[in-house]
């Protein structure tokens, strides 16, 4: 039985299939949670590390920049003890591209307008043909060419697909449409603009985000607004999360932005009361060390913290396993019925712990 669950409310935009490496991409594929390196590429192990850390972590594609020959050499060793897809990031250098493309990975990120003409993109496509091996276009605000700017007057959605199809074309001409596009921009309502207006005109697979989204806190929330949108209105066929700092911090927020729309769940659901004045425990505190545990759990169980008798008790209840604290006092719930009281704010959290074990273990034989 798969650790994961999938429940699917949403009409997607159903979007030509692709395959990257033993990954499917588009139609009714799942919407798969994709990351970025952010070690130096020609560091073979620091990145095969965080690849592995990335991968266990709910990662299903990893992109690594290629700046130079050094880190192409690298990808061979990387590719090979990666246990999810490789993607090679190229710009301006199509020979990267090759290089990259003979030390085995399974995609590229290129534009084909910035690698040095028809002929060179010509030489890509033979190889990635050879190789099966996908290409994303990805077009950012930042990045759009400067005759589109002065055409549209900026970075708008309608330069930026202009700008995508321009690359899609450079690539068809080549009878090439193994394709995936992003169109990424750090406002959420150009970013939602321009997919929405990209969709109308292609039946390739997408890949969304909001580029340089910021630091956690601030750049979960920006991107949970615009994917968010992007996934109800049926758009999207893989994900990336781009915060600042460890891209293991881009697992969590990708996964519960995907929950929270009914689209994939991926190990424990938690809820918890934000507490009010009625809270009469250490609630932050229990919450935080039952969040802990819960990191490295993969079953698909729900979690419930509660701090108060109004909403404790029904929420806990709805859960596979909840809390609802009181005054010096709390009841654990197991699937809608009562497992015991528990006496004393000093044993709650302990005894609680003891119960969240039973039912993980129990999940996890009946998963496997």
């Amino acid at each position: 039985m798969s650790h994961e669950q999938t429940i699917s409310p949403i009409i997607r935009h159903k979007n030509r299939v692709i395959r990257l490496g033993d990954v499917l991409l588009g139609g009714d594929n799942p919407i798969r949670v994709q990351s970025m390196t952010n070690t130096d590429t020609r560091d073979a192990a620091a990145s095969i590390a965080q690849v592995t850390a990335l991968a266990e972590a709910g990662c299903e594609i990893i992109r690594l920049a290629v700046p130079d020959e050094d880190a192409a050499k690298a990808l061979r060793q990387i590719k090979a003890a990666s246990p999810i897809p490789v993607i090679a990031d190229i710009h301006f250098d199509y020979r990267l591209a090759l290089k990259s493309l003979d030390a085995g990975v399974d995609g590229l990120r290129i534009n084909p307008g910035n690698i040095g003409g028809q002929d060179k993109v010509a030489a890509v496509v033979r190889a990635a043909k050879e190789r099966g091996a996908p290409i994303r276009i990805g077009v950012n605000s930042g990045s759009v060419e400067k005759h589109l700017l002065e055409k549209f007057g900026g970075p708008t959605p309608e330069a930026m697909v202009e700008s995508a199809l321009h690359h899609v074309r450079m690539l068809e001409d080549e009878n090439f449409d193994q394709i995936k596009i992003s169109l990424k921009s750090s406002s959420v309502p150009a970013t939602v603009a321009a997919y929405s207006l990209l969709s109308k005109k292609v039946d390739y697979p997408l890949h969304i985000g909001i580029t340089e989204a910021g630091t956690p806190l601030r750049g979960a929330a920006k991107s949970g607004v615009g994917l968010g949108i992007l996934l109800w209105m049926g758009l999207g066929d893989t994900l990336r999360v781009s915060l600042t700092g460890d891209p293991l911090n881009e697992m969590d927020a990708a996964w519960e932005i995907l929950r929270c729309l009914g689209l994939r769940r991926r190990g424990p659901e938690m809820v918890s009361c934000p507490t009010c004045g009625r809270t009469e425990i250490d609630l932050a505190g229990m919450a935080e060390a039952v969040e802990k545990k819960l990191r490295h759990v993969k079953t698909p169980i729900k979690v419930a913290v509660m701090g108060c008798v109004v909403n404790g008790p029904g929420e806990a209840r709805e859960a596979d396993i909840g809390l609802a604290g009181g005054r010096d006092c709390a009841v654990i719930f197991r699937k809608g019925e009562v497992v015991r009281k528990v006496r004393g704010e000093a044993n709650v959290l302990a005894e609680f712990m003891k119960e969240l074990d039973l039912i993980i273990t129990e999940f996890e034989e009946r998963c496997d």
